[in-house]
């Protein structure tokens, strides 16, 4: 219920976001999870994980866009952050940010001119999953950018039914893919709703990837999956640089180590920007316990 609670929250405005927002605790609380609302202090965590031997993928954090001005304004940002980025980081994109939900085809040529960028200075672009609303049109964005830039990264969320399905689409040569839970809700017919069902799925989407022919890219904290995702390596003889973990900034930094100390790819999820109650709340969501950082400002 809490955790239905967190979501609901996190797709809120108006006078629940301004209070959250003004608290000093919530900031602090955010803190944990996201790097900065500036460039340069996002740049600074970068190159504290790269020295850290972590691979790192930057999100800039925004609402959904409701004109062009904005989504222009967002492929500026991308351009000068992927200017100054360390080699050995990525940037992560959300389609709602270059407005997906009101002009498909202007979303499509912002991530484009993004991509480009990226190729400029010799990364790469992933272009994150978000609620089921978007799926299809985020499916073509992803398909169409995927002639120029075959690079581009797809995410699949295997809270979804059809996720299997999307896998195996999708693992094929040089395809990256990253496989996460999803923290959007979404309705019973075309999501799972409990978590164990939503594990069940990731795990067969795992064994997908992993028996494929792409580069998967796997994101989770869960002890238990990890231990699975291991296994999958040793039984396709995968090697340590055909696939790679991917965790949250700010969540189970020890074993993010341990796993780069290991010899594994790990790479970070890096958030910045000023726009960060969504992402917070979600985050949140999945570790209800970290409510108490946030409350401890809350007014009485």
């Amino acid at each position: 219920m809490l955790r239905r609670t967190l979501q609901a929250a996190a797709r809120r405005g108006g006078p629940l976001r301004k209070a959250v927002e003004r608290m000093p605790s919530a900031r602090a609380a955010a803190g944990r999870y996201v790097a900065g609302e500036t460039v340069g202090e996002v740049l600074l965590a970068t190159r504290i994980l790269r020295s850290e031997g972590m691979l790192v993928s930057v999100d800039r954090l925004g609402d959904d866009v409701t004109d062009r001005a904005e989504a222009e304004s967002t492929v500026q940002a991308y351009e000068r952050l992927l200017q100054e980025l360390p080699e050995g980081a990525e940037v992560s994109l959300r389609l709602g940010a270059l407005g997906v939900r009101f002009d498909e085809a202007l979303a499509y040529a912002c991530a484009e001119r993004i991509c480009e960028a990226a190729a400029a200075a010799g990364t790469t672009v992933t272009i994150d999953m978000e609620d089921h609303g978007s799926l299809e049109a985020t499916r073509r964005v992803v398909d169409g950018l995927r002639f120029g830039y075959p690079a581009t990264g797809a995410v699949v969320q295997s809270s979804l039914r059809r996720s299997e399905e999307y896998c195996a689409e999708l693992s094929h040569a040089e395809s990256r893919v990253r496989l996460c839970k999803g923290s959007f809700p979404a309705s019973s017919d075309v999501a799972f709703t409990d978590r164990e069902e939503i594990d069940r799925s990731f795990v067969r989407c795992l064994r997908v990837l992993m028996a494929g022919e792409g580069y998967p890219m796997i994101a989770t904290h869960d002890p238990r999956l990890l231990e699975i995702v291991d296994a999958l390596r040793i039984i396709h003889d995968r090697p340590y640089d055909s696939f790679e973990y991917q965790m949250f900034y700010g969540v189970r930094p020890d074993e993010q180590r341990r796993l780069a100390d290991s010899g594994a790819r790990m790479r970070v999820y890096v958030p910045y920007g000023g726009n960060w109650y969504p992402y917070v709340m979600r985050r949140m969501s999945e570790h209800p316990a970290d409510l108490r950082f946030l409350l401890r400002g809350a007014p009485t």
